[in-house]
């Protein structure tokens, strides 16, 4: 077997809708496909308010640092487009804010999808002034970076399902009663009884996916300490690094992140934090999903790695956790 180095939302928004004088509409027409770059946000505002009070506010919150990764890297890309510049080009950018200072517009901000362009993501931001606007922002700056996370989630899930690996998912599917959607470029890597590794690799990067599966004895099981007790002991019998001796373990100077999540009705405990390499020099982040099985009577765990020493990895990681929560069930 290759070693690692070589193989290598919840209902969670309710969105004010407003006036159509203050926000944007979807004409109906058949609209292009969005451009862009995942992860990209346009701001659309003139170049003072970009400059001044609401421009600082949506930086602050959507340029903040993404967690978990090996080095500092924003949530999201923000570029500037002045309304005198909107032009049709840019009119298409997948992700969109549209910020409108007037004093007929209270507070708010509106979601639209596919107004220009399809799958389009638009908010519309109002306010009757810029530092009304900018606080507005930064108290509902949760709200907008899960918007804008989810827009980035559903296009990935929708593509891995138009491009799928449909042999691996029927493969996993009969071991697991469920399976993701894996993009074509994802191949079986390794299976070791109930553990499998599924792999896409470049050149230069790997995007992992682990998957394995144990008896359900308590919720104890739910619990950062005890999934990242039981991910080493299973990385160090089945994933090993390029030395003797060496294998993947979970870095030992990280505070794992944990939350309960729920995506397309299914709930589960979410784990994010660094790998690292016994003996070796390898790493980079993971996240790691874990859910009770359909009898209820196993614990499913999903996980997906990334090892890209030359690169970002801030969409690597996305692109791996958009098809861990694209998880469906067998009929």
């Amino acid at each position: 077997m290759k070693n690692l180095r070589h193989i290598l939302l919840p209902s969670f928004i309710a969105v004010l809708t407003m006036a159509v004088s203050c926000g944007g509409k979807n004409t109906g027409a058949t609209l292009p496909d969005i451009s862009g770059k995942a992860g990209e946000v346009e701001i659309v505002s003139t170049k003072a308010q970009w400059e001044a009070e609401p421009g600082g506010a949506i930086r602050e919150v959507l340029a903040a640092t993404y967690p978990y990764l090996p080095q500092t890297e924003s949530l999201f890309r923000l570029y500037n487009v002045p309304p005198e510049s909107f032009s049709q080009v840019f009119k298409l950018h997948r992700n969109m804010i549209r910020v409108n200072i007037s004093d007929t517009c209270a507070a708010s901000f509106t979601v639209r999808r596919n107004v220009w362009s399809q799958p389009q993501t638009v908010v519309f931001i109002n306010a009757p002034s810029e530092t009304e606007a900018a606080d507005y922002i930064r108290s509902n700056g949760g709200a907008l970076v899960k918007i804008f996370e989810q827009s980035e989630r559903d296009r990935s899930v929708a593509n891995a399902r138009k491009y799928e690996n449909g042999s691996l998912g029927m493969f996993v599917e009969q071991m697991y009663g469920g399976t993701p959607y894996f993009p074509s470029n994802y191949s079986l890597k390794k299976q070791n009884g109930d553990f499998l590794w599924i792999s896409y690799e470049t050149t230069y990067t790997n995007q992992g996916i682990f998957l394995y599966k144990f008896p359900y004895e308590g919720d104890f099981q739910f619990t950062p300490k005890y999934l990242i007790e039981k991910r080493d002991a299973v990385m160090k019998e089945n994933v090993p690094g390029t030395a003797e001796g060496s294998y993947m373990i979970t870095n030992p100077n990280i505070v794992p992140g944990f939350e309960w999540r729920t995506y397309a009705q299914r709930r589960f405990a979410e784990v994010r934090s660094l790998w690292d390499t016994q003996n070796d020099f390898m790493g980079g982040p993971f996240i790691l999903d874990a859910f009770l099985g359909k009898d209820g009577k196993e614990v499913i765990v999903t996980e997906g790695f990334v090892y890209a020493p030359k690169y970002d990895k801030r969409d690597y990681v996305r692109q791996l956790e958009a098809i861990l929560y694209s998880w469906h069930w067998s009929e």
